[in-house]
């Protein structure tokens, strides 16, 4: 009788330590979130970001219902928000957002009925915006952009169709030009991050499938590299518990790694991994700790990473969290 006291016993509390393992295995992973000082403007999605110095700006986006056109500014050091000069053109989401020597470059996105190829510069010292010249590719939402080596560069996207082309926008001559389309698929929702002065673009869609090419653009040569592939294809085992290929995702640089994390592949996605250039290899790290979503925007100084805002469903999000890269999640302990 004590013997099947046991047994039973046993059986009942085995399901429990299954938890607790599951638990512990997310626990190993390095890397801890910090839930810092909550946006102050009205949640949403779809918005747009750069960063400037250790300041983060966050424009345009969608509640849910309207369009928006504010631009607030978040101070790292002092973990504040203050809101700053609207954007002057029409409310929008799925712009985007690129920082060239000390100042911010928005454009293209889509109002609900309109796409857009127009083009502004922010100044953060007199507060001001300055429309420039129009993005000469077709109007769209959903490109990936990034700034490197005094230029800021736009493409992908769609405008009603998927699309590959880039363009170089020089701030000096106020000018833009074609450059040479990155290669392998086109895409929407791409993700971008920028590390030692070159640029690199991973994830999005194509006609409905998540792409899983990766590329790296070096502006000294003005030509793309193909790196490895971001999901298991390679007969050799580092990409064997790959699980990036996604869409909306956001990506930062702490320390001259990038982390990518959220985004949504058939569900929204919390799941975080971090991209080492030296071997072109990727490493899952500490899960997102808000609420899994997509189309959130991210600030990084080089030295620190935060992710804001997005939605899961129809719910939108007005939380900020930082990443110790370093540290690990005694919570799960």
């Amino acid at each position: 009788m004590i013997l099947k006291r046991l047994f039973l016993f046993l059986l009942a509390i085995f399901p429990l330590v299954m938890v607790s393992c599951g638990d512990d295995d997310d626990g190993d992973l390095i890397g801890k979130w910090y839930r810092v000082s909550d946006f102050d403007g009205l949640a949403r999605s779809d918005a747009s970001s750069f960063t400037i110095g250790n300041k983060g700006y966050l424009v345009c986006g969608y509640d849910g219902t309207n369009r928006l056109s504010d631009l607030w500014e978040y101070d790292m050091d002092r973990d504040t928000w203050t809101q700053k000069a609207n954007f002057p053109g029409t409310a929008r989401n799925g712009g985007v957002a690129i920082a060239v020597d000390g100042k911010g470059y928005f454009g293209t996105g889509y109002d609900g009925t309109n796409r857009f190829s127009d083009f502004w510069e922010y100044d953060p010292t007199s507060n001001s915006w300055t429309q420039k010249a129009d993005f000469p590719g077709s109007a769209r939402y959903e490109a990936v952009g990034f700034g490197v080596g005094g230029k800021a560069y736009l493409g992908c996207g769609y405008d009603g169709n998927y699309l590959k082309d880039f363009y170089a926008f020089n701030p000096s001559s106020n000018s833009w030009e074609q450059i040479v389309s990155i290669g392998g698929s086109k895409r929407r929702g791409a993700t971008g991050f920028v590390i030692d002065n070159k640029a690199y673009i991973c994830c999005g869609t194509n006609n409905g499938s998540y792409v899983d090419d990766f590329w790296m653009f070096d502006p000294s040569t003005g030509s793309w590299t193909e790196l490895r592939e971001i999901s298991d294809t390679s007969d050799e085992d580092y990409d064997d518990d790959y699980a990036i290929i996604r869409t909306n995702a956001t990506a930062f640089v702490v320390d001259g790694a990038a982390y990518l994390t959220c985004g949504e592949s058939g569900g929204v996605r919390s799941d975080t991994w971090k991209y080492s250039p030296s071997t072109d290899l990727w490493e899952n790290v500490a899960k997102f700790k808000g609420s899994a979503r997509t189309v959130a925007v991210a600030f990084s100084n080089g030295e620190r990473g935060f992710v804001a805002t997005g939605k899961s469903s129809t719910y939108r999000f007005d939380d900020i969290w930082e990443l110790y890269p370093y540290e690990y999640d005694d919570d799960y302990y």
